[in-house]
């Protein structure tokens, strides 16, 4: 039976949530060239896969932070799994925003929020980690006891697991690019010397391709 990080890498290839163009790269918003684009919000066109991810989230909160109270999504891309992961485990539901508004009350975190609740983090992907701690810090900053992270995907870069670590945040993840490469090597979306250009590039993805 396939595990939950090979289904999750099939479901994203799949439906194309995740595209690899080793010939033809991607750019960032950050200007760096990427053989890989991932657009997790994709995965809520599909009926199945969004389910799948659903309850993937639900078993891994069940396992690994039981006592979570409330469920926060990092807006805005894990605003809708965030959603539908507290509603399937009956608990209260709040986002955070990239940062407090410039209007209104000025809220950063929408949603009610206590002292000392035990909150578990939905993101549906993890880059640099830069934004996804930046929401983290804003939870703790309100009182809240930050369990951990889970997020749909993640690249799986060494700066990112050195600020979750320097931030004393866990991160779980149902996927990851590791996994993904080497499913899409099964599978046969990629040919071998792709396989070496992926590789390439996780490694020092900010100076790939120029």
């Amino acid at each position: 039976m396939e595990n939950t990080s090979e289904k999750t890498a099939e479901f994203l290839l799949q439906i194309k949530a995740i595209k690899l163009q080793p010939a033809n790269p991607f750019t960032w918003a950050s200007g760096w060239r990427s053989p890989i684009y991932c657009d997790n919000r994709l995965t809520l066109s599909f009926p199945g896969v969004r389910t799948f991810i659903r309850d993937s989230f639900v078993i891994k909160i069940k396992e690994l932070y039981p006592e979570a109270e409330v469920v926060a999504g990092v807006a805005t891309g894990a605003i809708a799994h965030g959603v539908l992961v507290a509603e399937a485990l009956g608990l209260p539901f709040i986002y955070v925003r990239s940062g407090a508004k410039d209007h209104g009350l000025g809220n950063q975190i929408e949603g009610k929020i206590e002292q000392g609740q035990k909150v578990v983090v939905i993101e549906d992907l993890i880059s640099t980690g830069g934004s996804s701690l930046g929401a983290v810090r804003a939870l703790r900053e309100a009182g809240c006891d930050v369990l951990g992270m889970i997020a749909i995907f993640t690249y799986a870069f060494a700066k990112a697991e050195e600020a979750f670590s320097a931030e004393k945040c866990h991160l779980d993840t149902l996927s990851s690019y590791p996994v993904l490469v080497d499913m899409a090597a099964k599978s046969g979306y990629i040919t071998e010397n792709d396989i070496d250009t992926l590789k390439e590039w996780r490694s020092d993805p900010s100076v790939w391709g120029r």
